[in-house]
């Protein structure tokens, strides 16, 4: 594709998402809208670490639930506005990522995803058995309306699908910014050819650290928002391995390292999980995760550049 036709597409995309709401009135397709949005947002910044810098990690659901948690902790306790809670966890999970990337960024290849999964799994235990946050039970928010500077809509999910559509743009303007930017030069350095970069003075620990921070920041501000969406959170939704998963494959399928992939993967990947739980019901639990399989072996086998491959050259 040109830049013409994708700036083209991308337009096209984006008046689809704006007015969606309006033409797909049943709650379930907005209700299946706003997880695409959440879900592309979350690949995107999975992408900055990922993509970018080459990192695979499959423990992203600890920055999740990070922002889920933190935000949530100082509503319920503090009376703190959920969008300064979404800074607040958004802070908590760039100082998390940094202090596990401090002894992980001295991993390699599948050493590295391996010691995430072990980091996101401590975290899970960890909330699991503390009483103060909930534990395995969970924490309920207040479920009255709220209005905007609350954060807690129950008459419409409009203003949810606007708020995750508002964070999966600046997700994307935020990798735009950084892909064009000499750390975004230097993040694909260390990810081609990391000794070649150390030559030139670049600082591969730094820069790694710079991507997983911005990466986890942006993935804490989605948990912030899927926690005042459902206005529950525990554990198991906010902090399990199969979210890292899910967050990882949305990028992988769609094109690691392009600025369309995620989304088009998160709207592929959401698709299928909708699309499995609605013709399949509780007798078909699995069925999505099965389809995710043969979708990266296929993508592995014959598309290794992801969807956006097909495409042309990556955007």
């Amino acid at each position: 594709m040109s830049r013409r036709a994708r700036w083209v597409a991308a337009a096209l995309a984006l008046v689809f998402a704006l007015v969606f709401p309006f033409v797909f009135t049943r709650p379930t397709w907005q209700n299946t809208a706003i997880l695409m949005l959440m879900t592309a947002e979350l690949g995107v910044a999975w992408n900055l670490l990922g993509g970018m810098a080459g990192q695979v990690s499959l423990g992203h659901a600890a920055f999740f639930g990070t922002g889920a948690y933190v935000s949530s902790l100082l509503s319920i306790h503090l009376g703190i506005s959920p969008w300064l809670g979404m800074l607040a966890g958004g802070a908590a999970a760039a100082l998390l990522s940094v202090l596990i990337g401090f002894p992980c960024f001295r991993l390699k290849g599948h050493y590295f995803a391996m010691a995430t999964i072990a980091v996101g799994e401590i975290v899970q235990a960890v909330v699991n058995g503390s009483e103060s946050v909930g534990a395995a039970v969970g924490l309920y928010l207040p479920l009255e309306e709220k209005g905007f500077w609350g954060f807690v809509f129950n008459r419409s999910k409009l203003p949810y699908h606007y708020i995750a559509l508002g964070l999966l743009m600046a997700a994307l303007f935020v990798s735009w910014l950084v892909n064009r930017s000499h750390v975004g030069y230097y993040l694909r350095a260390i990810k081609d050819e990391p000794d070649a970069a150390r030559s030139v003075g670049v600082s591969l620990r730094r820069y790694k650290l710079y991507a997983i921070a911005l990466s986890s920041f942006l993935t804490a501000m989605g948990g912030t928002l899927y926690a005042q969406k459902e206005l529950f959170i525990d554990p198991g939704s906010t902090l399990s391995t199969s979210l890292s998963i899910k967050i990882a494959l949305a990028a992988i399928l769609g094109g690691v390292g392009t600025l369309a992939g995620p989304v088009v993967g998160a709207v592929l990947l959401t698709g299928i999980e909708e699309a499995s739980r609605i013709v399949f019901g509780g007798t078909g639990q699995g069925t999505d995760l099965v389809v995710y399989g043969l979708l990266i072996v296929l993508i592995a086998v014959y598309q290794p550049s992801g969807i956006m491959g097909l495409l042309g050259r990556p955007s």
